[in-house]
């Protein structure tokens, strides 16, 4: 069956956010005395910001400095959303599965006021049928709290998630709902496969069309 919600990642799905929130997190952890590769903070983008210390640094740097390094990351971020653009395709792909009859919720677990901006920058906000943030969850991806708060917004757990984090894949997972992964964030097709998604696309504008052939 068609599902009867979609429920959307938003940063590396719908807008090209990811290596800006990459070098947003080098930053921060710099400013508290750790050098940390840029290529090891990617493959920790999708994972929610208080996973990400203890994971790159340590137990010890998240007890002793793990919110100190949060907030220098909201900062640095701050500074670098100006240059975040939604991906061609998204702004029509919520249009179209709206028109189709489908219950659209934006899954996010970052602050309320990006999600707002990102809303804005797609021009969504009369278009979906909600949207999460930070507030809504204590354990974020790859945890299924947020795709179970997601579902709550749709009213119906007849839901797909659409990703491109292999940590929004095992999130579904988790949470017991199809996934389909795009490669807009820069995970290898083998890995999201490998994480348990059901489908792969190349872009956000092949979204649409898999989910209406599905059942």
């Amino acid at each position: 069956m068609k599902p009867k919600a979609v429920i959307l990642d938003i940063d590396g799905t719908l807008v090209d956010s990811n290596y800006q929130h990459v070098i947003g997190w080098q930053r921060a952890f710099a400013d508290s005395g750790f050098e940390i590769a840029a290529w090891r903070i990617h493959r920790c983008i999708g994972m929610g910001g208080d996973q990400i210390v203890t994971v790159l640094a340590g137990e010890d740097a998240e007890r002793e400095c793990g919110d100190a390094i949060r907030e220098s990351e909201g900062g640095h971020y701050n500074s670098l959303m100006p240059e975040v653009k939604v991906f061609d395709g998204a702004p029509e792909l919520v249009n179209r599965l709206k028109e189709a009859g489908h219950a659209v919720v934006l899954a996010s677990s970052a602050k309320q006021e990006e999600v707002e901006h990102y809303v804005e920058l797609l021009g969504a906000a009369e278009r979906i049928d909600g949207f999460t943030s930070s507030a809504d969850v204590d354990a974020t991806k790859p945890e299924p709290d947020l795709i179970e708060a997601a579902l709550e917004k749709a009213g119906t757990r007849e839901a797909v998630m659409v990703g491109d984090s292999v940590w929004d894949v095992e999130s579904a997972s988790r949470a017991g709902i199809d996934s389909i992964a795009v490669l807009c964030g820069g995970f290898g097709s083998a890995e999201l496969e490998g994480a348990g998604a059901n489908v792969v696309v190349t872009s956000i504008g092949d979204v649409f069309e898999e989910i209406q052939s599905s059942g």
